[in-house]
């Protein structure tokens, strides 16, 4: 071979440098880049399953919210409703009260009408009997002549009328 132009100590030599390089370098760096790169492999794993993780719950919490918002909603309703009712009630309540307001006021209306009418009727038969008793007595002075009769009560009438007006 060395009319090729190998010289073997020389190829040996290399052969042995390259052998314990290699292995030089497989034991200090091949390992520990191995090492760190299954690390950050598993690393990198776990970070993606955190993440699964944190987006799984993220997912139950907006459907837990979800949930609550639909359930407040359905208590406002309720809310609304029972107060809708109790505003109802109320205004019921009230137009009872007033009808009984009203009726006691038409009540004391018609009783204060009737005693109006009561006193209106006692003065007016009093009157009447006032001028009974003047037609009565003119009657009595002069004599129970038709004519003189109805001219008297006709006076007395007009007296009557005077003293309403005055």
């Amino acid at each position: 071979m060395e009319s090729i132009g190998i010289n073997w100590q020389l190829l040996v030599a290399f052969l042995i440098n390259f052998l314990v390089l290699f292995g030089l370098l497989t034991a200090i760096l091949y390992k520990p880049v191995l090492k760190m790169l299954d690390e950050r492999s598993a690393k990198i794993k776990e970070s993606l399953e955190q993440a699964e993780k944190i987006k799984e719950q993220a997912n139950r919490s907006e459907e837990q919210i979800k949930a609550a918002i639909e359930t407040a909603r359905k208590e406002g309703q309720a809310i609304i409703a029972q107060a809708s009712q109790i505003a109802e009630k109320i205004k019921e309540d009230a137009k009872g009260e007033a009808r009984k307001e009203a009726d006691v006021i038409i009540a004391k209306a018609r009783d204060e009408i009737k005693l109006e009418r009561d006193k209106s009727i006692g003065e007016l038969r009093s009157e009447f009997a006032n001028l009974t008793v003047l037609a009565a007595e003119k009657i009595i002075k002069e004599s129970l002549d038709a004519q003189k009769h109805t001219k008297l009560i006709n006076e007395v009438l007009e007296q009557s009328n005077s003293f309403k007006q005055n």
